[in-house]
């Protein structure tokens, strides 16, 4: 009879030793947690027979997250409750496996309990307890040595695997952040509209695009400024293309046209008002559940603005000639390079339209100062131009690009786009740094030896360095470069002509 009994802890112990070896293969494998601890009370189970067995871990705040139990009656156990016992504090005042007798359990009274504690390097994970083994046979109905140092290594077991699964999901919740992270900065720095894009690496560009994220799914005016060629129509397209805003979006420049045409343009006119005149809708009736974008709101004439201003607060036009008010829903986007603060004290802007086009105000930097985008658009105006045109693209020399950065755009990001556009015509092969002076004109023509592209952008001392006087001097020298074409000029500068002679020229 005892070699029976020897034969019989012979076999237990054996078992113990494949279960373990078998648990560890097992808890290497990539899974969640609570796959992990149903895993682990299932082979535990099988080995050593107990009446009641439970696994439960917690997260890093002290909450329940996998949770297993098996020969509980009633109702269902709470991971909560399992972690409020005073099982779960005496083993983590104690620090290791603890045996303990005639108690409860998270309403389940036991005989006799084994527990130890799912821990890895000093950090308390969670814990497994047996409780009353069952008898088999001739079998004890209690929990042996063996019984004991088998959980126990179970035990270190799951603590290391827990923490290895704990590892990975923290690494693939970083990996998917910094996904996310990366999907930010890369719309950040390109936002594509209609083929176009807006280039922001730059902090003043991203604080742009910042605003136009956040107001675009408002039904909130937005006054977009900046000087010319800065990307006003482009902003507007982004911020109607992040609306949620279902029409279309119509555009219209108030400079291009006269009084007269503008209002028809904008508020649409009735048949017969005059002969031959056929009734059309203006740009708020085609703009209806969409946007409607206004160029140069600064060159509108005061009386216009008046019947503007009317037209926002009542949410409805009436036709040149017409009665019936026409209800309309429109989201308004205007844009300027005028001082409207200015206007309004010298009367030249109506004061409450001002404060009416002012719901949030998106102010363009010039190109001059966000530098840093400069090669990012001239990569992107090159590439862009060359698929176009189906020519191959040239090389932009490091001098090139040296003069591109040291030049101040007066024309701003449409004047560098028609430079680049020019280079890239003109080159034979690599885009040199003689040609690109040769199209800056006197602002890239070298200075003294050793200046540099510093020397390049002074003036000499006797010329005025305002804005305007700049602007006045490279529309000249474009002009000079154009022979006196002051078609040919206008597209180079990107303005249209009427513009051109606005301007004085």
């Amino acid at each position: 009879m005892p070699r029976a009994d020897s034969s019989l802890a012979e076999r237990r112990r054996i078992l113990q030793l494949e279960t373990l070896y078998d648990l560890a293969l097992a808890l290497q494998a990539q899974r969640g947690e609570q796959e992990l601890v149903d895993e682990l009370l299932e082979r535990v189970c099988a080995v050593l027979d107990p009446g009641a067995a439970v696994a439960v871990t917690r997260d890093a705040y002290g909450g329940p997250r996998g949770v297993a139990t098996v020969g509980w009656t009633g109702p269902a156990v709470s991971g909560a409750a399992l972690l409020a016992s005073p099982l779960w504090r005496d083993l983590l005042a104690a620090g290791r496996l603890l045996v303990q007798t005639e108690g409860e359990l998270a309403g389940r009274r036991f005989h006799d309990l084994v527990a130890t504690p799912l821990a890895y390097r000093g950090t308390f994970l969670g814990y497994l307890a047996i409780l009353d083994k069952e008898a088999r046979g001739d079998s004890e109905a209690s929990f042996s040595d063996d019984d004991r140092r088998f959980l126990d290594s179970v035990g270190t077991l799951a603590g290391i695997a827990l923490d290895s699964a704990r590892q990975v999901e923290r690494l693939e919740t970083q990996r998917e952040k910094l996904e996310e992270e990366n999907k930010a900065l890369k719309d950040r720095l390109t936002d594509e509209v209609d083929g176009q894009r807006v280039i922001a690496s730059t902090p003043p560009m991203r604080r742009v695009l910042e605003i136009v994220e956040r107001v675009a799914p408002r039904g909130v005016s937005v006054l977009v400024r900046g000087e010319s060629g800065t990307g006003k129509e482009l902003i507007a397209k982004l911020l109607h293309l992040r609306s949620r805003r279902t029409g279309a979006l119509i555009a219209l420049n108030c400079a291009a046209l006269p009084e007269s045409l503008l209002e028809s343009e904008l508020f649409g006119i009735e048949g017969g008002v005059a002969t031959g005149v056929q009734a059309r809708p203006g740009k708020f009736e085609l703009a209806d559940a969409g946007t409607l974008f206004l160029d140069e709101i600064g060159d509108m004439d005061p009386s216009l603005q008046a019947k503007l201003l009317r037209v926002l607060q009542e949410r409805e036009v009436v036709r040149l000639g017409g009665r019936q008010p026409i209800p309309v829903d429109v989201r308004l986007i205007a844009a300027t390079h005028r001082d409207l603060e200015k206007m309004v004290r010298d009367g030249t802007f109506r004061e409450d339209l001002y404060y009416r086009l002012k719901g949030v105000e998106v102010d363009l930097p010039p190109l001059r100062d966000r530098r840093a985008d400069i090669p990012h658009l001239v990569r992107h105006f090159l590439e862009e131009f060359c698929r176009r045109e189906s020519i191959p693209s040239p090389v932009l020399k490091a001098d090139a690009l040296a003069l591109l950065l040291s030049y101040d755009y007066p024309g701003n990001v449409r004047e560098l786009q028609n430079l680049v556009e020019g280079a890239a015509s003109l080159a034979e092969d690599d885009i040199e740094a003689d040609l690109v002076r040769s199209l800056l004109g006197a602002a890239g023509s070298a200075g003294p030896a050793g200046t540099g592209p510093a020397r390049e952008r002074q003036a000499p001392a006797d010329e005025p360095l305002d804005l305007e006087s700049l602007e006045h001097r490279h529309i000249t020298r474009v002009l000079e470069l154009a022979h006196g074409n002051k078609t040919e000029a206008a597209k180079i500068l990107g303005i249209d002509r009427k513009t051109l002679q606005r301007k004085g020229f």
